[in-house]
């Protein structure tokens, strides 16, 4: 598929912003790491070769002890079957991430106390959190679902926004009043007081989370769309459209939205950041996700509730701020590229 040559002309632009196209570069690449973590921070092995046959634990079924000649039937211990096979001088080998801990292992010690300072020795490379899990693997895991968080709430504001303002901009009249005033309304519910009173009710999980911000999320969009629809309809390529006998659908689908398309692109990142701010808010406040899932907020509140353990705040602080700055910087670059601005430059 050919690009056009104004959209080549956008990404040329976005290229050359430097800072912005650098942090496109490695938020991604931070992401495709993220999506493949088993492979690097988990505690089943890569690969067991045992007896001639070769095992692949991470993406497979429980294998219990007793496969490997353990005296246990329950899932294997891989580091201690590779300290097993080391001893022992076999041709047997384990092949174990470079961080073989999950983020909901507990590694304790005897005659030590969690949390536990980083050990290169026994590679918890950012130590351990208060119940001896490895923070390292709590953070790329919980940067996980964060995004995973943030682009599904997005996806759903954005179709919702989207076709409600759309319609308030081009249709007006009464559904447009009726919307205002029914936005106007929702805007003032106590955000926080609605999350507390759900979450003492059921459960939360990552799917009901993104329902109650998609609840309060949606009118953000709904407004910018709006505005922006209403200046689009009063061109002239609206009206020969229209004279052409194309329907409302057809005009707001095929005319308005392609054109308002640098708009809803430049709150993106925007919108992916405050995902994470949000759901990392939530977490440290108690009514987010579920314990034990890995959770940024959740390590923020145990790092404020063990400040001798600096580096649990540490690890999480630099975390929060090293992605949400790149993310800031993607969205300065793609608002700049797609909505130019005359004496706005960035390097």
């Amino acid at each position: 598929m050919q690009l056009s040559p104004s959209t080549v002309k956008m990404l040329k632009r976005f290229r050359s912003i430097r800072r912005g196209y650098y942090s496109c570069l490695l938020f991604f690449a931070l992401l495709g790491l993220s999506m493949c973590a088993e492979l690097l921070i988990n505690s089943r092995a890569l690969v067991v070769k045992y007896e001639g046959k070769l095992f692949f634990p991470t993406y497979s079924a429980m294998i219990p002890g007793r496969t490997f000649d353990l005296d246990y039937d329950y899932e294997t211990n891989y580091r201690d079957l590779a300290r097993k096979f080391k001893d022992e001088h076999s041709n047997h080998f384990v092949l174990l991430p470079i961080i073989p801990y999950n983020p909901f292992e507990n590694d304790l010690r005897e005659g030590f106390s969690p949390p536990e300072a980083p050990s290169w020795e026994r590679k918890h490379f950012l130590g351990t959190d208060a119940s001896g899990r490895d923070i390292l693997a709590r953070l790329v895991y919980g940067f996980r679902i964060s995004i995973a968080f943030s682009l599904i709430l997005l996806l759903i504001n954005y179709i919702i926004g989207i076709a409600i303002g759309s319609a308030m901009g081009y249709f007006g009249g009464w559904f447009d009043l009726l919307f205002q005033r029914l936005i106007e309304i929702w805007s003032h519910l106590p955000f926080l007081y609605v999350i507390m009173i759900i979450a003492s009710v059921v459960k939360p999980s990552l799917f009901s989370l993104v329902g109650i911000m998609v609840f309060f999320g949606w009118m953000g969009m709904t407004w910018q769309m709006r505005t922006a629809t209403y200046k689009e309809k009063e061109r002239e390529y609206i009206s020969a459209a229209k004279a052409l006998g194309a329907s409302s659908f057809r005009v707001i689908f095929t005319h308005i939205l392609p054109n308002t398309v640098s708009m809803i692109i430049t709150f993106v990142p925007f919108s992916i950041s405050s995902g994470i701010v949000t759901l990392s808010m939530l977490d440290y406040l108690g009514f987010g996700l579920p314990a034990p899932t890995p959770s940024w907020g959740e390590l923020l509140r145990q790092g404020t509730a063990n400040l001798n353990a600096h580096w649990i705040s540490f690890s999480v602080v630099t975390a929060m701020v090293v992605v949400l700055t790149m993310v800031t910087f993607i969205g300065e670059a793609v608002r700049e590229a797609f909505d130019p601005r005359k004496f706005s430059t960035y390097e």
